[in-house]
């Protein structure tokens, strides 16, 4: 029995971090770029420890790494897009995991407020949740279990869980996250060389 202010197994909320990608506009994959003395893959990691997340998963293709405080696996087909990244993810969690946290590698100023909120919003009965920035859906995303066969089979070529937030607009909740994190995200060398001198 769980103790009192413990969450019960089936309340396990799961992190799963995409960076599979070789980076082709940046010249180098993303994983490894390291920012503040610190790799992408591991901020982000962190990003979704902080914010609650147990287990947390990252999804490797182009780059193999040792990460710390997850569980890696790699997605052979990484070449094929971001959708077979997030079928290898979804594959890889946990059974007791109630649902899960989706996040990008390349959004390293995300804050792990936006997960907790995420999270609460979950628990407080959403089984879909996005986080917004001026309004706007960006990332993370939170799905529940019951949703991630139809997440997975919608997941084609370079695209996430996009394709099943558009398909059920009814079950999106949006959790304005604009004063806990910037979703700015590193595609090209300029985009690294501005988040650098912030």
């Amino acid at each position: 029995m769980s103790g009192r202010g413990e969450a019960p197994a089936r309340e396990a909320s799961a992190g799963l971090l995409l960076a599979a990608g070789s980076g082709s506009r940046l010249g180098t994959p993303k994983a490894l770029v390291e920012l503040r003395g610190e790799r992408l893959v591991d901020r982000g990691v962190r990003l979704l420890r902080d914010g609650g997340c147990h287990p947390v998963v990252v999804v490797l293709g182009a780059a193999a790494a040792q990460v710390r405080g997850a569980v890696t696996v790699g997605n052979p087909r990484w070449r094929s897009g971001m959708g077979s990244s997030l079928r290898v993810g979804l594959d890889a969690l946990p059974s007791d995991a109630a649902r899960v946290v989706i996040a990008l590698v390349d959004q390293p100023f995300i804050g792990p407020q936006a997960v907790r909120r995420l999270i609460r919003a979950a628990r407080e009965g959403a089984s879909v949740a996005v986080a917004t920035y001026g309004g706007a859906p960006r990332n993370p995303v939170l799905i529940a279990r019951e949703h991630f066969a139809e997440v997975a089979a919608l997941a084609v070529g370079d695209v996430g869980a996009r394709p099943f937030l558009r398909a059920h607009p009814e079950l999106v909740v949006r959790v304005a996250c604009d004063d806990v994190g910037d979703p700015a995200d590193i595609d090209t060398p300029a985009d690294l060389s501005e988040l650098r001198a912030r």
